[in-house]
């Protein structure tokens, strides 16, 4: 859910990335934010310091989906998962698109494929230790891909990529039912330090494949299955101190974590706060007065945009930017009647796309849109299959689908998340339109938190409540079409719960384009194919495209190394915030 042709993989000095900044703390407690001018963070480094101590605190509205790296999907997770949790491969602390830069992390260097690009061998880095100082091996990162892809009956949230490609991966039970000691054998580890996966076909992104924590290494005998998110234990530069369900964690540093095997991060903060169920605009009070990082990083309310983005003061202080992230609603093909194409279609010229890109906030936190990929992530070409006059919807068009449906009315559910204000202003602009041709949507909401686990990710659930209809917001895994497309259109996407393809798509020739894309190692031919295959989606009216998202985003005064990437979606990297404040 986060990330040009492949970005370049590339090695990463120890300190050079957080000190090419654009605005320098006063390491004695200034708060250098006040100068750096508006999108600062998305040039540069912000407030870049060294300094050491303090606390940082993170505030989000709901309850993560976990904080198990091998068990989440939100980009803002994946994000600080990396406090504790290091993956094979991860994003480089940088600026926009540089932030989209693949370096090694638990690995000495980017993989080594063969094959054709059917197997991939990494060796990781010597020294490693747990938090427990005990040595991390190569047979730890080979447990973490089986307990995250394969027991997907106590693990499901996170992305079954894994699953998909792997030898053998489709008859392999995962380690909690299959007690095997070499467990999938098509996962090599001739040796503590190396790792080879060998894969059913050629997938030739696979770097970016292993930078999800999914890699990150797990001791198979400290793992409880769905309670370890109570103990984690950390490969990372911080610990868990404390972990209070549904209402707050506490991280501190990790003592065996040695910087001489980390090139990545600093270790800055004493102590990691991160505060959940803060009501959203609290959280925009705290950040504004510099006591919080709005841990979510999907930007500011609109009573909080309407005061700073009209003053300039106050607007000196954000970041507005996308972040390869498109705003839409699913239509559920197996729910009737949108299994028939042509009511789809009726929805996709009923919606008036401007009204919901004013309950959204305007043009600030998006363009209108009008394609699967947005215009930032590499394979994306211009369309507009559902043109409608300025973007505010076709009534006479969507009737006469609707017509062709055999419908005249449908009645019909539309979810979306309970904790995210702004979803819910979409979805009732868009009942708004709907209504107008005939279409009646009720709004049924559910929290963040379980919103994939427990309702619109259960094909069940989804047809027993009527919910033909499901708000949802996407950003690439990693900046690729494959990246985009893969988890949100892709048929093997499908499962009892934790759906990501809410449109319940599975259709056989956009199944076929996403594997031949893969496999194919000429760029332009594999993007080529991504813009085919958004068109698809569309001629089947798979999904209703709202806005390419920007995010607007306050910094903090207080806090140091700010930086907006473009890998997670924008939001501010989060591996080596510090503070000045003591």
């Amino acid at each position: 859910m986060r990330r040009s042709a492949l970005a370049a993989v590339a090695a990463i000095g120890s300190a050079s990335l957080l000190l090419s900044a654009c605005s320098k703390a006063d390491d004695n407690g200034g708060d250098g934010n006040k100068s750096a001018g508006a999108n600062a963070a998305t040039k540069g480094v912000v407030n870049a310091s060294t300094q050491k101590g303090g606390t940082v605190t993170y505030e989000y509205s709901d309850v993560p989906d976990s904080f198990d790296p091998g068990n989440t999907y939100y980009a803002y997770m994946y994000n600080l998962s990396r406090l504790y949790a290091r993956p094979l491969m991860t994003f480089q602390p940088g600026p926009g698109e540089e932030g989209n830069k693949l370096v090694p992390d638990l690995a000495e260097k980017a993989g080594e494929p063969s094959d054709g690009g059917k197997t991939w061998t990494y060796k990781i880095r010597s020294g490693l230790k747990y938090q427990d100082g005990t040595a991390i091996t190569s047979k730890d990162v080979k447990y973490a891909v089986e307990r995250s892809n394969f027991a997907r009956d106590v693990l499901s949230l996170g992305p079954n990529y894994f699953q998909q490609f792997m030898e053998g991966g489709k008859a392999y039970k995962g380690p909690y039912k299959d007690k095997s000691p070499e467990g999938l054998k098509s996962i090599e580890t001739p040796d503590d330090t190396t790792i080879v996966f060998k894969l059913n076909r050629p997938f030739q992104e696979f770097d970016y494949l292993v930078a999800t924590p999914q890699t990150a290494p797990v001791p198979q005998a400290k793992d409880t299955g769905i309670d370890y998110v109570k103990s984690i234990v950390s490969s990372g530069s911080y610990k868990f101190q404390s972990y209070d369900e549904g209402k707050q964690a506490v991280l501190v540093k990790n003592e065996n974590w040695d910087p001489k095997t980390d090139p990545l991060r600093k270790q800055y903060p004493d102590k990691i706060v991160v505060k959940l169920k803060v009501n959203a605009e609290t959280i925009d009070q705290d950040v504004q007065a510099g006591d919080a990082i709005d841990l979510g990083g999907t930007g500011v309310q609109a009573a909080t945009q309407a005061k700073v983005v009209n003053d300039a003061s106050l607007k000196a202080n954000t970041d507005n930017t996308y972040g390869g992230r498109l705003v839409y609603m699913a239509i559920n093909n197996q729910v009737a009647p949108f299994d028939k194409v042509e009511c789809r279609k009726a929805v996709e010229y009923a919606v008036d796309k401007v009204s919901v890109q004013t309950a959204e906030g305007g043009p600030i936190r998006g363009d209108v849109a009008t394609t699967v990929l947005p215009p930032d992530i590499t394979g994306y070409a211009k369309a507009d299959v559902y043109a409608t006059n300025g973007n505010k919807g076709d009534v006479a068009k969507a009737k006469e689908q609707l017509k062709a449906c055999g419908k005249t009315t449908i009645n019909t559910n539309i979810s979306a998340r309970s904790d995210r204000p702004q979803e819910i202003d979409a979805a009732t602009a868009i009942i708004a339109s709907l209504k107008k041709v005939g279409i009646n949507a009720s709004l049924k909401q559910y929290p963040s938190g379980k919103y994939f686990t427990d309702y619109a990710g259960v094909p069940t659930f989804d047809k027993k409540q009527n919910i033909g209809l499901h708000m949802m917001q996407w950003g690439a895994d990693w900046n690729s079409g494959y990246g985009f497309l893969q988890q949100i259109l892709h048929g093997d996407a499908i499962g009892a719960s934790g759906n990501t393809n809410l449109s319940y798509l599975n259709d056989k020739q956009i199944n076929e384009m996403l594997e031949k894309a893969i496999a194919t190692e000429d760029d332009a031919t594999r993007n080529g194919l991504y813009a085919q295959i958004d068109k698809r989606a569309m001629d089947l009216a798979a999904l209703v495209p709202l806005t390419y998202f920007k995010v607007l985003l306050y910094r903090p005064a207080g806090y140091t190394n700010l930086v907006s990437t473009a890998a997670f979606s924008g939001q501010y990297d989060y591996l080596n915030i510090g503070t000045t404040k003591k």
